[in-house]
């Protein structure tokens, strides 16, 4: 049976107070995701799910759990208020003592950003269920804040790897209790160099637990963790138009350098169909700079990476939900967690450096089944990196010139003889052509920037970690 025939939520088995819930918000089928997760889950099965961002999995995770737990019976409830246990420990000399939080789920995700959100959804979800509590506890947020947090020993925790270390190593949560846990974008988690951190945790959780892994791919490093940390699953694979974004025109222009990319840049900004859009860089510090551009040029711009504290993370995009951030400057840390109705239009100022970010990234727009945008600004040398694109979505991605931007060239010559003014092997491909040439070699490396333009934090593109560096465990930046 397909989401067109008419399956709905009340047909899952769901709890009535999660169906209550559901039409409150808005909701009136399950995705192809959530139609085949939530009966499995429900059954207590452990999932591998391969699904593409934007297909509705937090709630194909979530309201199974919350339907076991509205079905337990209520915990017995303490004659003491924390705060008349704590002045008893005080009056018999004892010295105050944290109680380790207890949750009976555990959801892991590689951004502050997406865990916020699976915490958002997830109180959408339990609105009429007043027993359970969800908290997120991420880097970036003050330790006395995560530790009140935690004092309310909530059903469901959601995090990520390293700030959750954190507390495990101080003795603040005790996963004895847990009955589900959760790997979301388990393959985001694994590129971001978080492995240690999800072996440690999922050794400290019972080996009765149930698992589900969601992830873009189930294959490589992803299917060998899986096959470790599951009994005997059940695979989904929802593949189809969320995989292609058949609801997203996507398009190339080809730009000849910084400052034609950043001309370009700003005239599709001023596109009257745009609503919000978000612009992909390679580096924070590209991120910084061409916010700071774009808000001189009159745009209501705000940068978003790994280095801003959390505070000002979740005020960037509160203010893009609110409509006063018409464009958000993000690196690949906003890839994965932004679920912002009004993004129209996505620019891939850099493009990323797997294909598989490409394809989160442009899922920013064209939401709940939406239209949108997606436009990759590309240097004549990344062709090859176009193509690994098409190559990974199985689809060809129209290039497209406008008037008055055109570039000099649009594709590489063919490699079979020198041509006059061409590029030779062993010739530095960024240096002027040579005299007598017609100017028409490859003049232009991947990303060089402009004189007196911004210099660029590693490598950008497809080399080096320019991407890399706002997730990298190194960088601490979503610990």
């Amino acid at each position: 049976m397909t989401v067109e025939e008419s399956t709905t939520f009340e047909a899952l088995g769901l709890h009535p107070l999660i169906i209550k819930a559901l039409t409150d918000a808005g909701y009136t089928k399950p995705t192809s995701v959530q139609e085949q997760a939530i009966p499995a889950a429900i059954a207590g099965k452990d999932l591998l799910v391969s699904s593409q961002t934007g297909s509705g999995k937090t709630a194909a995770f979530m309201l199974p759990a919350l339907h076991k737990f509205a079905s337990l019976p209520p915990d017995a409830p303490s004659t003491k208020t924390p705060n008349q246990e704590a002045q008893a420990a005080r009056s018999r000399g004892d010295r105050p003592r944290f109680r380790a939080a207890q949750p009976k789920m555990l959801v892991l995700t590689p951004t502050r950003e997406l865990a916020l959100q699976v915490t958002t959804a997830t109180d959408k979800y339990c609105a009429h269920m007043r027993r359970i509590k969800a908290v997120s506890i991420l880097g970036g947020m003050p330790y006395p804040k995560q530790m009140q947090l935690l004092s309310r020993n909530p059903e469901i925790l959601v995090a990520t790897p390293g700030r959750l270390i954190d507390h495990m190593d101080s003795g603040k949560i005790d996963f004895s209790e847990l009955q589900i846990l959760v790997l979301d974008e388990a393959d985001r988690m694994l590129d971001m160099g978080f492995i240690d951190d999800i072996e440690k945790i999922v050794a400290a959780t019972p080996a009765t637990r149930q698992t589900m892994l969601f992830s873009a791919t189930l294959d490589g490093v992803v299917g060998n963790m899986a096959k470790r940390i599951t009994n005997a699953p059940q695979i989904i694979q929802i593949a189809g138009s969320a995989t292609k974004h058949e609801n997203i025109s996507q398009r190339v222009h080809f730009v000849d350098d910084l400052s034609h990319k950043n001309r370009l840049l700003d005239h599709l900004l001023r596109d009257v169909t745009m609503d919000q859009a978000v612009v992909f860089t390679a580096t924070k510090r590209d991120a910084d700079t061409i916010a700071d551009r774009l808000n001189i040029a009159g745009f209501a711009a705000a940068a978003l990476h790994g280095d801003m504290h959390q505070g000002a993370r979740n005020r960037t995009l509160d203010g893009m939900r609110r409509g006063q951030v018409r464009v958000l400057v993000a690196t690949d840390v906003a890839a994965r967690g932004i679920d912002v109705p009004g993004i129209t239009h996505v620019f891939n100022y850099d493009l990323p450096k797997f294909p598989e970010d490409y394809v989160h990234r442009i899922g920013r727009t064209g939401r709940a089944g939406r239209n949108g945008v997606a436009v990759s600004l590309v240097n004549h040398a990344e062709g090859m990196h176009v193509k690994r694109i098409e190559r990974f979505t199985k689809q060809p991605i129209p290039v497209d010139v406008i008037e008055g931007f055109e570039p000099k060239k649009t594709a590489a010559p063919a490699r079979t003889g020198r041509k006059p003014g061409g590029w030779r092997p062993g010739e530095n491909r960024s240096s002027p052509p040579r005299a007598g040439g017609n100017g028409g070699g490859r003049t232009f490396g991947a990303n060089k920037p402009a004189a007196g333009g911004p210099r660029k934090e590693g490598s950008g593109g497809y080399k080096g970690g320019g991407a890399r560096s706002d997730g990298a465990r190194r960088s601490y930046g979503d610990r």
